[in-house]
C-alpha cells in the first residue's frame, strides 16, 4: 500500500497467502480469477499498508482522485480540489454519490473518516498520510489532546476545508491513496466488523470472503466514476505459492498472474509468448533490521549494516536468479519515479566490495564482538527462499558469519512480528507504490512516527528535508532536498536496499490485461469476453 503507495496503492510488497490446491476459473460465473493472498488486517482504508489487503480495497472503494495504468492522476469524486497557496484546500464533491448500503457520500463522510484514521488511540497503520493537516499532532498524541483535526471543516454537504501546517506539492497528487477514501456511518459503529465486510462506493462491491481461500467482488452498479468495471466480478484467489498459481494460469485456472515465479522466469516468454508481461514499475524489495536486534542499535549498527549491504552481490543476484526481472537498488525509492537519481552520495554502500565489507564489520566488532548468527525473515508463500538465500549465502561468504534465512509460513505470520516489533530478526520487507510519487516511499518508510516506518528511524534532519522538499516552490527543488534526505539515508543505513522489480507478469487466453506502473494489474480494465 504500503504502501500504493504510490499505490494505488499499497503498500508493502505482499504475498499470496494460504491455500494449497489449485483453483478453477469460476465455473459460469464469468468471474476474472486474479492471484492474491490473504490480507493481514480487515479491510479497512486506513488500516490496511500491505497490497493483499490494498488491492481489494482500491476495488471497493473510491476517493477523491484515482489513478490510470499509467499513474496519471484524475479525479474521481472530487468535482474541483482549489488551493491558492498548496496548504489551504476547498474540496468540492460531485453529486449523487452513494454507499453500497444506499447512504450518501457527503463531505462528512471524509472528514469523518480522516479523523478516524489519525487518531493516535486507533492504532491504524496509514496514520502518517494526515501529518501534513494542522491539528494532526494534537489528534496522534498519546493520549490524544482532541480527537479530531482542527485543519478539517466540514463546509455544506458537498464541501469541506484542509489547512496544512505548510505548502505541500504531493499533497492534491495523493488524495487517491486509500486512506483517504470516504466511510460511511456504519462503519464508526463496529469498526472490526465493518473491516470484514465494507461498504464502499468503489467500482466493485464484496460479494465473499472466505478466508485464507478467496475474496470475490462484483460490479457496483452505482458507481458512476473513471474507471468502471469491464468484467463481471473478480476471484482474488489465494496461493500457498508463486509456482502453485504459475501452473494455474498455464492449465487456464487462473486469468491474471502478477508475479512469475522464480522458477520460470528464464522460460516464460517463451511458453506465452504474448501474455507474457515485462513491465517497469515502483516496487522494491529491501531488508529490514529494527534497532532492537543485538548488535544492530546505534553507530554499531550503522557499521553492521553498510557491511552487510556491501556484502551482498546485487549484479550476480538479479542475473543469475531473477533473469533480468530485478535491477540492483540504487536508492530508497524507485528508479520508474519522477525525480529518481541513480549518482547519490553514499550510493557505494549498495555496491558489492567484499573487502570494504570486512573491514566495516571489522569496526563494528571493534565497538562490540559479534556474537550468534544472522537470520533474514521472510514470508514461505511468496516465492522469496531462493532470493533470501542468496543474499544470505553471499553476506555469509564475504563476512564469514553464520547467515541464513528463515521462513514464516504466511506473509500475514511475519507482518504481525514486524508491526509488534516481536520480530527479533532481520526481514526481507518492501514498498510497492501508491501514488506515483518519492514522497510516499519516503514519508512513510522513514519519516519519524510514521506507523509504517518499520524500522523505527529517527533522524530529524532528514524529516526537515522531507517537510522542506514538500514546501518546495518547483519540483526540481523537491528533488533536490530528497536527494539530501536520501544521501542521510545512505550515510545511516536506515534499511539495506536490495532490488528493485521489472514485473515479470502473466495472463490466460481467456482475458485482455495490463500491469500498472506500480505493478498490479489494471483490474477494473481486465476484460474476460
Amino acid at each position: 500500500m504500503t504502501i500504493a503507495a504510490l499505490c494505488f496503492a499499497a503498500a508493502l510488497i505482499a504475498s499470496p497467502a494460504l491455500t494449497g490446491c489449485s483453483s478453477s476459473s469460476g465455473g459460469d460465473d464469468g468471474y476474472v480469477t486474479v492471484n492474491a493472498g490473504e490480507p493481514q488486517n480487515p479491510l479497512v482504508p486506513t488500516n490496511t499498508n500491505e497490497n493483499m489487503g490494498g488491492r481489494v480495497v482500491d476495488r471497493l472503494f473510491a476517493g477523491l482522485k484515482y489513478y490510470d495504468v499509467d499513474g496519471k492522476s484524475f479525479n474521481e469524486l472530487a468535482q474541483s480540489i482549489d488551493s491558492p497557496d498548496r496548504k489551504h484546500y476547498t474540496i468540492t464533491l460531485k453529486p449523487d454519490w452513494t454507499f453500497t448500503d444506499g447512504t450518501p457520500v457527503t463531505a462528512k463522510s471524509f472528514v469523518d473518516a480522516w479523523n478516524y484514521g489519525a487518531l493516535g488511540t486507533n492504532g491504524q497503520l496509514n496514520n502518517w498520510v494526515f501529518s501534513p493537516i494542522v491539528g494532526y499532532t494534537d489528534v496522534a498524541a498519546d493520549p490524544p489532546k482532541a480527537q479530531t483535526m482542527s485543519g478539517l471543516k466540514v463546509v455544506d454537504t458537498r464541501t469541506f476545508t484542509v489547512d496544512l501546517t505548510q505548502p505541500s506539492m504531493d499533497f492534491e497528487l495523493s488524495l487517491g491513496f486509500s486512506p483517504f477514501y470516504p466511510m460511511p456511518e456504519v462503519a464508526f459503529k463496529d469498526m472490526k466488523a465493518f473491516g470484514e465486510h465494507p461498504v464502499g462506493n468503489g467500482p466493485y462491491e464484496l460479494t465473499s470472503w472466505d478466508h485464507n481461500v478467496e475474496i470475490k467482488v462484483k460490479p457496483n452498479p452505482g458507481y458512476h466514476g473513471g474507471r468502471p468495471a469491464k468484467n463481471k466480478g473478480l476471484r482474488f484467489m489465494m496461493y500457498q505459492s508463486f509456482d502453485t498459481a504459475y501452473a494455474d494460469l498455464l492449465a487456464g485456472n487462473l486469468d491474471a498472474l502478477d508475479t512469475v515465479p522464480t522458477s520460470a522466469l528464464e522460460t516464460y516468454k517463451k511458453d506465452l509468448g504474448d501474455r507474457a508481461i515485462d513491465h517497469p514499475t515502483a516496487q522494491n524489495l529491501h531488508i529490514g533490521i529494527q534497532p532492537n536486534l543485538a548488535h544492530f542499535g546505534g553507530a554499531e549498527g550503522v557499521l553492521r549494516r553498510k557491511a552487510v549491504s556491501m556484502a551482498i552481490n546485487r549484479e550476480q543476484i538479479c542475473a543469475n536468479i531473477f533473469h533480468g526481472a530485478r535491477l540492483p537498488a540504487l536508492d530508497f525509492t524507485a528508479s520508474t519515479l519522477p525525480g529518481f537519481r541513480g549518482d547519490l552520495p553514499g550510493a557505494q554502500w549498495l555496491k558489492f566490495n567484499p573487502d570494504e565489507a570486512k573491514k566495516l564489520w571489522a569496526q563494528a566488532d571493534a565497538i562490540s564482538p559479534w556474537s550468534g548468527s544472522l537470520q533474514i525473515a521472510y514470508n514461505a508463500d511468496g516465492d522469496h527462499q531462493a532470493v533470501i538465500e542468496a543474499i544470505a549465502n553471499s553476506v555469509k561468504n564475504t563476512l564469514g558469519i553464520d547467515t541464513g534465512g528463515f521462513p514464516y509460513p504466511t506473509f500475514k505470520n511475519v507482518r504481525d512480528e514486524v508491526t509488534h516489533r516481536t520480530i527479533n530478526k532481520a526481514f526481507r520487507y518492501g514498498w510497492q507504490g501508491d501514488y506515483p510519487s518519492m514522497f510516499e516511499f519516503l514519508t512513510s518508510q522513514y519519516l519519524s512516527g510514521s506507523e509504517t516506518n518499520d524500522i523505527d528511524y529517527a533522524n530529524p534532519e532528514v524529516d526537515r528535508l522531507i517537510n522542506a522538499a514538500l514546501a518546495s516552490a518547483t519540483p526540481d527543488q523537491a528533488y533536490g532536498l530528497l536527494a539530501q534526505a536520501q544521501t542521510l539515508l545512505l550515510a545511516d543505513m536506515a534499511d539495506i536496499p536490495v532490488l528493485e522489480y521489472s514485473a515479470a507478469a502473466a495472463r490466460s487466453d481467456k482475458v485482455k490485461a495490463k500491469v500498472t506502473w506500480s505493478g498490479l494489474f489494471d483490474f477494473e480494465n481486465i476484460e474476460k469476453p
